[in-house]
């Protein structure tokens, strides 16, 4: 039985302690919002945040999570960075098929927590390897800032 804390709640896994994240968020806890899309760590749809960090829940077992805190995009909103970010994403009409997006805003979030005004370079490097198959990256970059208070100006 392996234990781990997700979105601020304890939950008792029984679960082999290879198990994927994604896997045990998904299939056992009904946590959804985390998109499976390639299953080898290159898209980025499947991004959590472990201890404040973004990493894959596709290719991060269970075991590499017990004792630390996880969180999904169904609990970003209650952080206050995270709640910026989401309504960014609203505000500026992110998403087109969307299935990306919380991958996308996990990413943000992580960024925003850890350079609260980024310049581009920085936005390039964070997001780097998170895919949009629709192609929303400029929408993607425009609220970033948005969500730092750096408005673009047109």
């Amino acid at each position: 039985m392996i234990t781990l804390n997700i979105n601020g709640k304890l939950h008792k896994i029984d679960l082999p302690a290879d198990t994927p994240l994604l896997w045990t968020l998904r299939d056992e806890l009904g946590l959804t919002g985390t998109k499976y899309g390639c299953g080898i760590s290159a898209c980025g749809a499947c991004t959590i945040h472990v201890d404040n960090q973004p990493v894959r829940a596709c290719v991060t077992p269970i075991s590499a999570a017990v004792g630390k805190q996880i969180v999904t995009i169904e609990a970003i909103n209650q952080d206050q960075i995270g709640q910026k970010v989401q309504d960014a994403w609203l505000d500026l009409d992110v998403a087109q098929c969307g299935y990306c997006q919380a991958g996308q805003i996990m990413a943000a979030t992580a960024l925003l927590k850890q350079q609260p005004k980024p310049n581009d370079a920085d936005i390039d490097k964070a997001m780097n390897g998170h895919i949009c198959r629709c192609g929303t990256y400029t929408r993607i970059r425009s609220a970033i800032k948005h969500a730092a208070g750096l408005e673009e100006q047109a």
